[in-house]
């Protein structure tokens, strides 16, 4: 009993540590704890999460550790909800700079920014919270509207909306595609450029004019008219 106690009451102090102001609410089935220095850790397993007033973690178990309680690993059904910064994040594995405001999640992962209207898609992802920059790695799919874009490997700058697409970069958009050793796209301005080795098709939808034009002078019905007077 007593032990849990020590717990609970290192959890509170932990969480107060993680959000300052920010009221939380915390949740798993088993915690464990030791706040030893230099081996300050806690363990939250199984159907753990921690909530404050604008971010929501939940994961199958979460482990956060350092002496300001600055870095935490989530592991198994990674989801994260950040409502001030507009975006939602899953993956396998995630681990959190809360010093530095770095974000970076393995293993299918899918974030969803949410003030652009873009998902994003690879099996490794870095989130940096300083410049809202997120570096997207292996199979990387970006989604927006009517464009679909692929790639080995993307940096996309949320504030400018500026997407790079580098390893075998395809952009499809409105039946187009794209393709260059380098392409640059601006989701907000809906510009596309590419560098190097470039290729591409562009579709265009042929208007139905119902009859087929004739040539300016031919009317076979006239010429027709006219051998029948001759004759």
């Amino acid at each position: 009993m007593m032990k849990r106690l020590t717990d609970l009451l290192a959890l509170l102090l932990l969480c107060s540590t993680l959000y300052a102001a920010d009221d939380f609410s915390f949740f798993g089935d088993s915690l464990s704890s030791s706040r030893g220095k230099g081996k300050e850790h806690t363990s939250l397993k199984g159907n753990a999460g921690i909530i404050s007033s604008s971010t929501k973690i939940k994961a199958d178990n979460i482990e956060i550790y350092g002496s300001d309680n600055d870095f935490a690993e989530c592991t198994g059904t990674v989801e994260v909800i950040d409502n001030e910064k507009g975006i939602s994040l899953k993956a396998e594995r995630l681990f959190f700079n809360r010093r530095d405001d770095i974000i970076r999640v393995e293993g299918a992962a899918v974030m969803e920014d949410m003030k652009n209207e873009v998902i994003v898609k690879g099996n490794f992802l870095e989130y940096m919270g300083s410049d809202e920059t997120c570096l997207i790695q292996i199979g990387v799919r970006i989604l927006k509207d009517d464009m679909v874009c692929r790639s080995e490997f993307a940096r996309y700058n949320r504030n400018d909306e500026i997407l790079e697409l580098t390893g075998m970069p395809v952009v499809f958009w409105k039946n187009d595609e794209y393709r260059a050793l380098r392409i640059i796209v601006n989701l907000d301005k809906d510009e596309i450029t590419l560098e190097g080795k470039v290729t591409g098709s562009i579709f265009t939808e042929k208007e139905d004019k119902g009859e087929e034009e004739k040539p300016e002078g031919e009317n076979p019905e006239e010429e027709t008219t006219e051998e029948e007077k001759k004759e």
